[in-house]
This record gives structure tokens, sequence and C-alpha cells, in this order.
């Protein structure tokens, strides 16, 4: 797995519109596989194209624009993600390149399908939101922090997700990496519920 590259400079590509939902960050039509690549040209693909068919770049969406060719963060409005819970559309950022967006509020199974593939979901209030749009800036995961120019903001996020997101971890390798704590338990159960377990016959 690949961890969240820290600390991440980069200009962030303005989208700042509300309810962006997963059918415009990825359209149904634009999918045509099941696996996690051949996303990335069809994502935004209503507002990045004016013929999507033909692939007519709309030269007045943000990411067209070449200030934003390479940038590997949006700034996005309230809601950002909202709709269908399809992991397709954080499968399609990730390819794309973007490893952060920041929004004033994201849908809650988006925001989780982000940390599941190491995409950093940072809620900030709205007009440090607007402040930062469209801005150079440098996100420092381990602090919490988002710097531009010589001020500092500070995020929140849940320890787990801080964790998983730095060492690449998945559910599941979360999980393992508290064996330790997980043998203690089940060794102090045996003893206190030894009815409970079956014996290992030979």
């Amino acid at each position: 797995m690949s961890a969240f590259p820290q600390p991440l400079t980069s200009i962030a590509t303005p989208i700042v519109i509300d309810n962006i939902d997963t059918d415009t960050i990825i359209p149904s039509r634009e999918i045509r596989s099941t696996g996690r690549t051949g996303l990335a040209e069809g994502m935004f693909a209503p507002w990045r194209y004016i013929d999507v068919d033909a692939r007519l770049p709309n030269p007045d969406f943000a990411l067209n624009q070449p200030e934003y060719a390479d940038a590997a963060i949006i700034a996005g409005g309230a809601n950002f993600g909202c709709g269908s819970s399809r992991e397709h559309a954080v499968w399609a950022l990730a390819e794309y390149g973007v490893h952060a967006i920041i929004a004033e509020s994201f849908a809650p199974i988006f925001h989780d399908n982000c940390i599941r593939n190491f995409i950093l979901p940072i809620t900030l209030p709205r007009d440090v939101l607007e402040r930062l749009s469209g801005e150079r800036m440098t996100i420092d995961l381990e602090q919490q922090s988002v710097r531009a120019g010589n001020i500092d903001y500070s995020f929140e996020i849940e320890p787990e997700a801080k964790q998983m997101l730095l060492e690449g971890l998945d559910s599941i390798d979360l999980t393992l990496s508290q064996s330790a704590a997980i043998d203690e338990w089940t060794a102090a159960d045996r003893k206190a519920r030894p009815w409970i377990y079956l014996e290992k016959t030979a």
C-alpha cells in the first residue's frame, strides 16, 4: 500500500462547489470495468469536457487550466462526495494524482473511502477554504497543519485514520498492528472462559 506523501506541497485546484456527488466525480457511463484503473480520464467528465464523447476539454474548468495541471490537492465545497457510495469516485481521484481534498464537509462514506485509498480529507471552515482555494500550500499530516504563505491552519483527524495514511495501512493491517494486545486479551479470556474455546485435537 502507498502511504500519504508526507509532507505534501501543491497548489489547490479550486472546485469550491457544494454537494459535488460521486456521479459527477465519476459518472456511471465512465465505469467500464470493476478494477481501480482506467477511471482518471472520466473523472469530472460532465464538467471537464465540452464534448464528453470526443473528450473536448472545457477551458473554463479548473482541471484543464495550465496552473492546475499537476495539482495534487482539490479545494471543494460542503458535502463533498455525496450521492451513491461508489468507491470508484475515490479510485478515479487517486489515479489522477489527487492526494488530499480540502472541503467544508464530506459525505461520511466518501470520507471513509478516501482514508482507505490514502487520500487525506481535510475539513476546514468556509472562509479558510475560500482563502486557500487556488493557493500553493504544504500539508503536514504528522503535525495536522496546512501552511499557506506564513499562516498555519490546523485540522482534526481521527488517530486511526492518521495512522493508516501515514503508514500505508489498510483496515486489516491496522488490526494486525494490535496483534500483541489481541493475543494478550485472548489468553486472559481463555483462562476466564475456557469452555468457549475448542481444544485442538491431534
